[in-house]
């Protein structure tokens, strides 16, 4: 799997006009499910994102999680994370880790909205540094 990992002061999706998903001061994830990708790899990849010290704290420092700033979280699945689509996953397989993956954000974090899978999306974000992180689960 792969995640581009942006902090953010807000976040939202549209879809067909209609906002379906929006956020405040967190993460915009862009996650992208790869044809080898199974729940161990969405386990290693939100483990490592939850924990990640990307957060300011009172003194300007880079030093604090997700869980120590109440963030919220965004997730927006992107296919074309991975250029070589051509042996990608059937997207029914996609779709499942996809949605696995979301459910072990929301088991942690208060507020989680995404996108649609499959979708047309128009994202739109107030990066917040900016502060943006790419992650590959065959690199973690």
């Amino acid at each position: 799997m792969r995640a581009v990992i942006q902090r953010v002061e807000r976040a939202s999706v549209t879809i067909a006009g209609d906002v379906v998903g929006k956020i405040g001061a967190g993460y915009l994830i862009l996650l992208g499910v790869g044809h080898a990708d199974t729940r161990a790899e969405a386990d290693k990849l939100w483990g490592k994102i939850f924990a990640l010290r990307i957060n300011d704290d009172e003194e300007g420092k880079t030093n604090l999680s997700l869980p120590d700033v109440d963030g919220e979280v965004l997730v927006v699945s992107q296919f074309t994370l991975f250029a070589n689509c051509r042996k990608g996953r059937r997207p029914a397989q996609a779709t499942e880790l996809y949605e696995y993956f979301v459910d072990l954000v929301r088991a942690d974090v208060g507020r989680v909205q995404t996108g649609r899978f499959g979708a047309d999306m128009q994202v739109e974000l107030v990066n917040d540094g900016p502060f943006t992180i790419v992650l590959d689960t065959d690199e973690l």
